[in-house]
């Protein structure tokens, strides 16, 4: 994948938003020309030091958020799906060479409500994952169980599945341009609630000795707020925030993008 923040004696954090099916292309480019400002007047137009930033705006806003960012912006751009297939009668559905083709670096894939509402299945993703590769672009699989699940104490198997389904037959270098966002289904949206450190070092210590050095980066994503932030990187294996509500308001988002910089440098 393109223009990931070099220089950095570790990994980056990822720093990232999905929008969901939220701003209109007015909101999403005010959002967009507020983050481009901030980084032109703080970080002379570069990330934060030790941060990935990435934002994933709503098929609608993709080619007005790369307009307002740049070519050569350091914040990667996204979509929240994609089709597995290049082309063809998929009425509906978006590629990823057309995703590419709007200024994507990342497709999401497999995110709970995905798998809940539009059938994703381990199949899909699998499928979607390679897809996203072999045009070079950096897959974001989203994992997570439910609080039943959770309650039966299978969270680590469930999740370590799901992962293991998705990206099945991958080479090392293909596994290694993949990044993995763990959301417990229990913590995210609306009606979510903020997971414990505690309940959060088990499935990293399941996915870390799995998957810690293969892949790009293991993310965690569920009711991310501006109190919790710091200590959910703290957790071992977390390499970064995959954020709801809070990073929706710009001034949210710049201040995770504080946190993490200053939990780079610590």
């Amino acid at each position: 994948m393109e223009r990931l923040v070099e220089g950095a004696a570790c990994p980056p954090l990822w720093i990232g938003t999905s929008w969901k099916m939220t701003k209109t292309l007015a909101e999403g480019r005010v959002w967009a020309e507020g983050l481009r400002d901030h980084l032109a007047s703080e970080h002379g137009g570069q990330a934060p030091s030790g941060v990935q930033p990435f934002v994933i705006p709503s098929f609608t806003a993709t080619t007005a958020v790369r307009g307002v960012l740049g070519e050569d912006s350091p914040v990667l751009l996204g979509v929240q799906n994609a089709h597995w297939e290049d082309e063809g009668a998929w009425t509906g559905e978006v590629s990823v060479p057309q995703a590419r083709d709007a200024g994507a670096q990342v497709v999401e894939i497999g995110h709970s409500e995905r798998r809940e509402h539009f059938g994703e299945t381990v199949k899909t993703t699998r499928l979607k994952v390679a897809a996203a590769l072999r045009h070079g672009l950096t897959p974001l699989l989203c994992i997570g169980e439910s609080a039943e699940v959770k309650d039966a104490g299978g969270s680590s198997a469930f999740i370590l599945e799901q992962a293991a389904g998705a990206l099945e037959g991958l080479s090392a270098e293909e596994l290694a341009r993949v990044v993995i966002a763990y959301e417990p289904i229990w913590a995210i949206g609306e009606k979510g609630r903020p997971a414990t450190v505690e309940e959060l070092v088990e499935p990293f210590a399941a996915l870390g000795e799995q998957y810690s050095g293969r892949v790009m980066g293991l993310l965690y994503g569920g009711s991310v707020n501006l109190d919790n932030a710091a200590e959910l990187l703290g957790i071992e294996h977390v390499a970064g925030l995959f954020v709801g509500r809070t990073a929706w308001k710009l001034e949210g988002y710049l201040e995770l993008l504080r946190i993490a910089e200053a939990h780079a440098a610590s």
